[in-house]
């Protein structure tokens, strides 16, 4: 076991923000995981893929960094397969084996940075698609403990970008695997939201498969989204609000051009990323951070910015967008 010492955490993070960890080891198994946990470093910090927190200090104790890998299919039926999968595989490599394999249920979700072990705790989702739409069950090792637990997807207690393990638990479980159940026959596939059924009749694709869906996906979020090893950044730093049918008519008549979404129980969502565009925020530059210019909810490290510094951004945007539409915002992006 190598424990490192004072380290960067410039590569570790897609903000590319120069926090520094007081101790950082790698973890590649659930027995390197109890041992370590028996040396009773205090606090404990899980790091997956870094990208999606915002760092706004050195983090002291120890960094659990998760290398679990692993991909295996438990079982195989008609329809379906079952699968075993590492938390610290990385999501969109995952995504492409399960394309190759013909596995389909999560090809919406190509190109979405982070591990395996993370996407839970977000419940990650796009393009109509989530996490729990294909889940099933973790494993999870208790910090305080050591003792391993399973949580089937009612534990998980699933919301919007959401799960138990970012309000209850949050901090107190290492997912060491996740389950899935993917289809290998009769996919049901999913383009109506976003752009991938026009870039698909633009591709002239008359009989679109899992992978023709994952390659507009990944097209349409490199278009829109920047490269994190180019221009530093977590991808979406909020969340689309959602508020009752009631609010969004009062709203409407005072913005008749609101882009908005309908949901189940008299709910309305609207694009963050349109809400900030309209308070001028888009492509706006404060200091070594900003609003991306092709997309608002995505903000930004232009080389030199600190946690702080973006963080500081981020409320100031909330304060607008409240201010404005009487709508607050709530980061997705885990603030340390």
């Amino acid at each position: 076991m190598v424990i490192k010492k004072n380290l960067s955490l410039q590569s570790y993070n897609t903000f590319g923000l120069s926090a520094k960890a007081a101790n950082l080891v790698h973890i590649h198994s659930e027995a390197q995981l109890k041992a370590t946990l028996k040396l009773s470093y205090q606090p404990i910090f899980i790091l997956g893929g870094g990208s999606n927190m915002l760092l706004t200090k050195d983090v002291d104790g120890l960094v659990l960094k998760n290398e679990i890998s692993g991909i295996k299919v438990l079982r195989k039926n008609k329809e379906t397969v079952t699968l075993k999968v590492g938390g610290g595989e990385n999501w969109h490599r995952f995504v492409l084996w399960c394309i190759k394999k013909g596995y389909g249920g999560i090809e919406n979700l190509s190109l979405i940075p982070g591990t395996v072990g993370a996407s839970p705790i977000q419940n990650i989702g796009a393009y109509g698609v989530e996490l729990k739409d294909v889940f099933t069950k973790l494993d999870a090792t208790e910090i305080a403990t050591g003792k391993k637990q399973t949580f089937t997807k009612a534990d998980c207690n699933f919301g919007y970008r959401e799960s138990v393990f970012k309000k209850k638990l949050k901090g107190q479980y290492f997912i060491t695997t996740v389950y899935f159940q993917l289809t290998h026959r009769n996919h049901q596939l999913n383009m109506d939201y976003g752009a991938i059924k026009k870039i698909l009749e633009e591709r002239k694709v008359k009989r679109p498969t899992i992978k023709a869906i994952s390659d507009a996906v990944i097209y349409i979020r490199s278009t829109k989204l920047p490269d994190p090893a180019e221009l530093g950044n977590s991808g979406s730093f909020f969340k689309n609000p959602e508020i009752t049918r009631q609010q969004f008519e009062k709203l409407q008549k005072r913005f008749p051009t609101i882009v908005f979404y309908d949901l189940p129980n008299n709910q309305v969502k609207i694009p963050a990323g349109w809400l900030i565009e309209q308070c001028g925020w888009k492509g706006k530059r404060v200091g070594n951070t900003g609003a991306h210019a092709k997309q608002a909810l995505v903000l930004v490290n232009y080389g030199a910015a600190t946690g702080q510094e973006i963080e500081a951004l981020a409320y100031k945007i909330i304060d607008s967008v409240k201010k404005r539409f009487g709508i607050i915002l709530t980061p997705e992006v885990n603030i340390i």
